[in-house]
C-alpha cells in the first residue's frame, strides 16, 4: 500500500475526480479506528477487575505491568516471521493480554495469600512462585500448542488464521517466561515499597497516643 500510494500521489487527477482506497486496506483502517477505542477500554476493564480481585492498587499494578512484556513477544514473532500487522493479529494481541493477566493473577493471588499469612514480601513471592509455577506453565504452553495447526495452515483462510496464531503462540511463550522471571521482580519492588510504608506508619506515633504523654508531662 505504501508503494502504491507513493506512485499514485505522483499522478495528477483530472478535475472532478477523486481517489478512494478500498478492499482489505479500507477494512483495516475501519477496524483500526474501532480498536483504538475498544482496546483501551478493555485494558481499563482488565485493570479494574484486577483491582477488585487482588484488593489493592499495588498488586493490580504488578500484574498489569507484566502485560506489555508479554505483548512484546507477539510483536517480535510477527517481525521474525515477516507477517504484517492485520486485524486478526490485533485480535491475537487482545487474547494474549487476557492470558498474560490470567497467569499474573494466579501468581499474585498466591503471593497475597502468603503475605496475609504473615510472611515477608520476599518469602511470600518465593512461596507463591513455587506453588503456582506448574499452573502458569500449563496455562501458557497448552493454548500455544493448540494454535500450532492454525500457524501452519495453507490455503483458503490462512491469511486470516496465521497472523492470529503466530501472535498468540509467540506472545504466550514470552508471557509465560516473563511471568515467571519478571513478575516476581516487579512485585518485589512495588510490594516491598508498600511494606516499608506500612512499617513506617506503624512506627510513627499517632496523635491520640501522644496525648496521654503530654498530660503526664
Amino acid at each position: 500500500m505504501a508503494e502504491a500510494q507513493a506512485k499514485i500521489a505522483q499522478l495528477k487527477l483530472p478535475a472532478g475526480y477523486y481517489l478512494e482506497w478500498g478492499g482489505q486496506f479500507e477494512s483495516l483502517q475501519a477496524a483500526s479506528a474501532r480498536l483504538s477505542i475498544v482496546v483501551p477500554l478493555c485494558f481499563l476493564l482488565i485493570f479494574g477487575l484486577l483491582y477488585m480481585a487482588l484488593g489493592g492498587f499495588g498488586r493490580a499494578a504488578s500484574v498489569f505491568l507484566a502485560v506489555p512484556l508479554g505483548l512484546a513477544g507477539g510483536v517480535f514473532t510477527l517481525l521474525l516471521t515477516g507477517i504484517n500487522f492485520s486485524v486478526s493479529a490485533a485480535v491475537g494481541f487482545i487474547c494474549l493480554a487476557g492470558v498474560a493477566v490470567l497467569n499474573g493473577l494466579v501468581v499474585m493471588s498466591a503471593i497475597r495469600e502468603s503475605s496475609e499469612a504473615g510472611m515477608p514480601v520476599v518469602e511470600a513471592i518465593r512461596h507463591g512462585m513455587a506453588e503456582k509455577m506448574r499452573a502458569v506453565i500449563m496455562t501458557g504452553f497448552v493454548p500455544a500448542i493448540g494454535f500450532v495447526p492454525m500457524a501452519l495452515a495453507h490455503g483458503t483462510g490462512a491469511e486470516v488464521q496465521k497472523p492470529l496464531a503466530v501472535t498468540v503462540i509467540g506472545g504466550l511463550v514470552a508471557a509465560t517466561i516473563l511471568t515467571l522471571l519478571v513478575l516476581p521482580a516487579i512485585a518485589k519492588v512495588i510490594l516491598g515499597r508498600i511494606e516499608r510504608q506500612n512499617e513506617q506508619e506503624a512506627d510513627t506515633p499517632r496523635g491520640d497516643e501522644l496525648a496521654p504523654l503530654k498530660g503526664e508531662a
